[in-house]
């Protein structure tokens, strides 16, 4: 087939250059469709949000001011609010939540922080010792405490700690039938099945420290402690002052030890938390308005403590 030519120019017509793009119109589509791109799954997380989180938040806050009978619904005001803190349980879930609290921030803050301290002086096996640490993290949640209720806080002799106890020499507990041993117990559990995910961010917080500080202070015959106070946590109170705060938020949260532990409330109340009794009176007293007025009320004490914290941390730096 012959390809058409302009008569007297010799200039073949169907062999012609495209014409040249504008470069600035090619970056505003780039950026346009980039955008658009963004946009679509920040869309999408917004509708998750809005539809798993927002609205369900909503929806408590406005459960909490009515009542509902017989498929019928009224506005009742602050009702829900004295009758719940009316409740003798209430008060008894906040001491047990805020004790649980305090001994976790002894024992289950500290000691992934030691932990990883000791795993970064560790010269070999570091990958081997992260993964003996990590494991318990690994393990569904239910599954690791009904380890420790079977095997570790069986009563009798036959189970684990009390058998380490009876062959030092040391007296036996009745671990979670024991009132004053609930919380301990529960929380000895729950520091071993979550410190897995504190140390492994400790090491990476750890790592980033200059190792010329550690060299000055050994030359300055700066011991193994020393260097922890002046050298380690100052550079790592950051990262440090950040778990603190999630470390409470989520010991407040307290449920799934009691739940398996101490079947619930345990014995005399002594494992009941505000969470449990929020899962009490939805699921069991079929109270959905008394559930949602202590989980506003649960809502506005981690945001008042998170709010008196930042300020307080504000100040320090």
């Amino acid at each position: 087939m012959a390809i058409a030519t302009v008569p007297g120019a010799g200039i073949d017509v169907g062999s012609q250059a495209p014409a040249p793009v504008d470069p600035r119109r090619a970056r505003r589509n780039r950026r346009i469709k980039d955008n658009l791109t963004g946009y679509a799954f920040l869309i999408g997380a917004v509708i998750c949000f809005a539809f798993f989180s927002w609205y369900p938040m909503i929806r408590g806050v406005v459960m909490s001011f009515q009542r509902t009978r017989a498929g019928e619904t009224t506005w009742v005001g602050w009702d829900n609010y004295e009758r719940i803190i009316n409740d003798p349980s209430f008060w008894t879930a906040w001491q047990n939540t805020l004790y649980f609290t305090v001994l976790a921030l002894i024992a289950g803050y500290a000691v992934p922080f030691f932990l990883a301290v000791l795993l970064n002086e560790f010269r070999h096996a570091k990958g081997y010792l992260r993964i003996l640490i990590y494991l318990p993290v690994m393990l569904p949640p239910a599954s690791a405490l009904f380890l420790f209720k079977y095997l570790a806080y069986d009563p009798s002799d036959a189970g684990l700690f009390n058998s380490i106890l009876k062959a030092v020499g040391l007296p036996t507990s009745q671990w979670m039938q024991s009132t004053d041993m609930t919380m301990p117990a529960m929380v000895l559990a729950s520091t071993w099945m979550n410190m897995g995910g504190a140390v492994l961010i400790y090491l990476a917080a750890l790592q980033n420290i200059p190792g010329e500080l550690y060299e000055a202070a050994e030359l300055d015959g700066a011991g193994l402690w020393r260097r922890i106070t002046n050298v380690t946590i100052p550079q790592t109170r950051l990262i440090l002052s950040l778990m603190a705060m999630l470390q409470v938020v989520a010991t407040m949260q307290l449920f799934i030890e009691p739940l398996i532990l101490a079947n619930g409330a345990g014995s005399e109340d002594s494992a009941t938390s505000v969470v449990y009794l929020i899962y009490q009176h939805g699921f069991f007293q079929n109270d959905l308005n008394g559930a949602a007025a202590l989980g506003v009320i649960m809502l506005v004490a981690l945001i008042g403590f998170s709010a008196v914290y930042a300020r307080l941390n504000a100040k320090q730096d």
